[in-house]
């Protein structure tokens, strides 16, 4: 499993499919999430297209990840006729990811990808809230970070569950000459959860063994 990328590569056909397919995905999900109302605040949404960026800063990798940010922000704003959201949208999208990467790099697998998911979510709603008042200049609008904060850990539990969820049912075997396995994180998360979903299909396998060998009279 511990297969590194050659400089050609990394700059393979297979890679920069994946990543677009990944942002392709993203996007969708942004453009249908702004076709719902807020959540109970102002511009407050669940974030579901962040499912993609976590899986690509683990997958492909921090570069990936902000070019995928960058470019569904971008696009979705475009799309969805918001572009004066850009500005909030982009710098929070980035400031997450940014936060996902250096969590992945030194304290995964210490902390579940849940854990840093709900962290990521929860710095991306206050940054684009904070940008926000700044821009905007109302302070007053300062007063919903703690409702902000709490739905960024209700959001970040959906997204990490869904990237844990995908992480472990998807093959190794798919990710081979598209991951950097000589990435620590790439290497360190890939390797960690299909070893636990393996774990678990074995304990699953010796249970339902032990049920079939003592059968209920």
């Amino acid at each position: 499993m511990k297969k590194s990328l050659t400089k050609t590569q990394y700059f393979s056909a297979r890679r920069v499919a994946t990543l677009a397919v990944l942002t392709a995905m993203g996007l969708i999900m942004f453009m249908v999430e702004s076709l719902f109302p807020p959540l109970f605040l102002p511009g407050a949404k669940m974030g579901l297209s962040n499912i993609f960026s976590l899986l690509t800063v683990i997958v492909l990798g921090p570069a990936e990840a902000i070019i995928l940010v960058v470019i569904r922000t971008t696009l979705g704003s475009i799309f969805t006729g918001n572009v004066s959201t850009l500005m909030y949208s982009l710098t929070a999208g980035l400031v997450s990811v940014i936060v996902s990467v250096i969590l992945v790099e030194f304290v995964y697998p210490k902390v579940s990808i849940v854990a840093i998911s709900v962290v990521a979510a929860v710095m991306h709603n206050l940054t684009q809230n904070v940008v926000f008042c700044l821009v905007s200049n109302t302070p007053e609008m300062f007063g919903y970070m703690p409702w902000l904060a709490l739905l960024g850990v209700v959001a970040g539990i959906i997204v990490g569950f869904a990237v844990w969820f995908i992480l472990r049912a998807v093959p190794t075997k798919v990710f081979v000459g598209v991951a950097d396995f000589s990435n620590k994180p790439v290497q360190t998360a890939l390797q960690t959860e299909q070893d636990n979903a393996s774990a678990t299909s074995d304990e699953q396998s010796a249970t339902d063994g032990t049920q079939q060998n003592n059968p209920k009279e």
